[in-house]
């Protein structure tokens, strides 16, 4: 069995890890940490996971974590898994990260977008970004994995086919974001008012607009995949839904295409994918459809008039925008089936 540990376990992203890696056949949850319940039960704080761990909350010792696992993930603020992953890695333990800390190759850009230097050059050099749909070669002999955020995932999977043919062009990609109120985590729930139950109820709302940190990851993948330069003006929203992210992606076309054509091209770019359903033409993914899984559900849709593509994916912020997406990475890195622990169809209703 490997030795699993989880750090930052008591937010959002934390739970679902838990939750997830508690059923995986092939791992034994060994650590979990964090500083406001530290001495605390993990079966008491969560009582929906009694019955598959009786460990206890420590504070982050990265020293102890690498004693006590070979495969550490990070589920906390940015900044701290930069004082946690040097000395994992110098111990040979491989390590997923499901903070920011990792995932902007240049660290002007994490300076610039997190208003903090960033401290590991090394970290950030070694670090893959953590796509299996893009990098899935990278991640199976990766050290370190950093997971990507929930609006990049939602973002670069809707667009990932037309950049990389070519039939979608750089210049002039809109993308609006719709993320359910844990993408905030369970600290920014209860330090910004925009997350209280009486406002976010009944409420549609527009924020970080024109300056949210996830643009510039997708900026970099999608930049990766056509080989020059994307800007792309992106705004998200928060909805009133605990989990749940909806995408919507207007992506100029260099030559006409049907809507046919381009749900073709589609499944031919995610033929084999066990995690991504292109939808059949005519049908409209939904968030209920995938809630509490790793998958993504996809469509296209050309229109002429403007000469663009209307990219649509949904997905679960916490699932493919997340914790289940990191269970993947482990499984790739690890040499296993992809799906393993992740076999659970979405829940309905």
């Amino acid at each position: 069995m490997l030795r699993v540990a989880v750090a930052g376990a008591s937010g959002y992203m934390g739970a679902e890890l838990l939750r997830l890696l508690g059923v995986h056949s092939k791992v034994q949850l060994t650590a979990v940490t964090s500083e406001r319940l530290s001495g605390e039960r993990l079966d008491h704080v969560f009582p929906h996971l009694r019955g598959l761990s009786s460990l206890v909350f420590q504070e982050v010792d990265p020293e102890r974590l690498a004693d006590e696992a070979d495969v550490v993930f990070l589920a906390l603020p940015h900044m701290e898994s930069q004082r946690a992953v040097p000395v994992l890695r110098r111990r040979g333990r491989r390590v997923i990260d499901l903070s920011a800390d990792y995932r902007l190759r240049d660290a002007s850009l994490y300076t610039t977008w997190y208003k903090a230097p960033h401290v590991d050059a090394a970290g950030l050099a070694e670090a893959v970004y953590g796509l299996p749909e893009l990098h899935r070669k990278a991640i199976a002999q990766a050290g370190l994995v950093a997971s990507p955020g929930c609006y990049p995932m939602g973002a670069i999977l809707a667009t990932a086919p037309l950049l990389k043919s070519g039939l979608g062009r750089p210049e002039g990609i809109v993308v609006d974001g719709k993320s359910g109120v844990t993408g905030a985590g369970a600290q920014g729930r209860k330090t910004d008012p925009m997350y209280l139950y009486t406002e976010a109820n009944e409420n549609v709302q527009a924020y970080g607009i024109a300056t949210h940190r996830h643009t510039p990851e997708m900026e970099q993948e999608l930049s990766g995949l056509c080989g020059q330069p994307v800007v792309l003006s992106f705004t998200p929203h928060l909805i009133p839904l605990n989990r749940g992210l909806f995408t919507t992606a207007s992506v100029p076309l260099g030559k006409p295409a049907s809507t046919a054509e381009l749900v073709a091209l589609y499944r031919e770019f995610y033929a084999g994918e066990p995690f991504v359903r292109v939808l059949p033409e005519g049908e409209r993914p939904t968030t209920r459809r995938v809630l509490g899984s790793n998958f993504c559900d996809l469509t296209v849709v050309a229109d002429p008039r403007t000469s663009r593509a209307v990219c649509l994916s949904a997905l679960d912020n916490l699932g493919k925008g997340g914790s289940a997406n990191g269970v993947q990475s482990l499984n790739i890195m690890m040499g296993w089936d992809e799906r393993s622990g992740l076999e659970a169809p979405p829940v309905y209703p």
